[in-house]
């Protein structure tokens, strides 16, 4: 082979590289804010990122689901009221048609009592008027075209089948099982407990992992905001301890968002179990992904982890 034919078959052979790795659309946003406190700033705060992101919901039905988990008075265990309140005035304020706040515990039976305990009812206005019980909410089956677990369909409700848009305001912590709990993980409160048991031990045997890939795929319209104003480190996602990271994490694309802040948090996305599964054109390495707002090493904060999930460290 003559030396111009060889480089001409070389460059060929890259460029069809080039072309397997180039993603197939636009780049994922993700914005990483400062927020050092639970102020009244958080309002104004949240607004902006979301005009930030272009996000829009005129006319649309918004569902947001916290993590509202357990309570303990000084833990950091669930998404803090006012990061709730935030996103509901802000999600009005951009023309939505209806915005609910909806939930279904994993431990507690009684969630209202447990949104009372955690303050909900004090920071958000109304919220008995828009808040679903989604452990009592009525549900229809729904198929799982590629599942990953061990499960065939899953039953849901329908408050959040019916949306336009599923909100995951998420809380960002560590977890025992799954190594990092974010807005992924944070839609296994969706599966509603009066199918599925409290604790929801049937998604533990069909693969903590693969049932957070499985529901991710089940709803592509989805939009995630972190409140790492202060998290949870070590024996998350309840028995850990607060941890100040500062910072409030968005984006339409999960993966995207949950690879960023694993970044924050000191963990490495590529070794986390569900990540791995939902990876799409690089979000995960952070090779496709159009970072804005702060610098993820302006703000790195490393939380500590379990030992058993030490090899996780970035």
């Amino acid at each position: 082979m003559r030396r111009r034919d060889l480089l001409a078959a070389s460059g060929a052979a890259a460029a069809l590289a080039g072309c397997r790795r180039a993603p197939s659309g636009p780049r994922p946003r993700v914005l990483i804010a400062r927020a050092p406190d639970y102020g009244q700033k958080l309002h104004d705060l949240v607004r902006r990122m979301l005009a930030e992101l272009k996000v829009d919901v005129r006319g649309r039905r918004v569902v947001l689901k916290p993590n509202l988990v357990e309570y303990e008075a000084g833990a950091a265990i669930n998404t803090h009221p006012l990061v709730v309140g935030a996103a509901l005035e802000a999600f009005r304020s951009l023309g939505a048609a209806e915005v609910r706040i909806a939930e279904g515990p994993g431990h507690r039976r009684i969630t209202l009592d447990l949104a009372e305990a955690a303050g909900y009812f004090h920071f958000v206005p109304r919220f008995e008027e828009i808040f679903t019980d989604l452990n009592l909410d009525e549900f229809s089956p729904v198929l799982l075209s590629r599942p990953r677990s061990r499960l065939q369909r899953l039953y849901l409700p329908r408050t959040v089948l019916q949306a336009d848009l599923l909100v995951s305001l998420a809380k960002m912590k560590t977890h025992h099982w799954a190594g990092a709990t974010l807005g992924m993980k944070n839609l296994f409160g969706v599966v509603p407990g009066g199918i599925y048991g409290w604790p929801k031990n049937l998604l533990h045997w069909a693969g903590i992992h693969e049932c957070i890939a499985d529901l991710h795929a089940l709803f592509p319209r989805q939009f995630i905001l972190v409140d790492g104003v202060v998290g949870m480190e070590g024996n998350g996602p309840i028995q850990g301890r607060p941890k100040a990271a500062g910072v409030l994490v968005a984006g339409a694309d999960p993966v995207a968002v949950d690879a960023t802040c694993c970044r924050v948090m000191g963990i490495d996305p590529a070794k986390v179990g569900y990540l791995k599964l939902t990876e799409g054109a690089g979000q995960t390495r952070g090779e496709n992904v159009e970072q804005i707002g702060e610098p993820v090493r302006t703000v790195a904060t490393r939380f500590e982890l379990l030992k058993e999930f030490a090899a996780l460290r970035l």
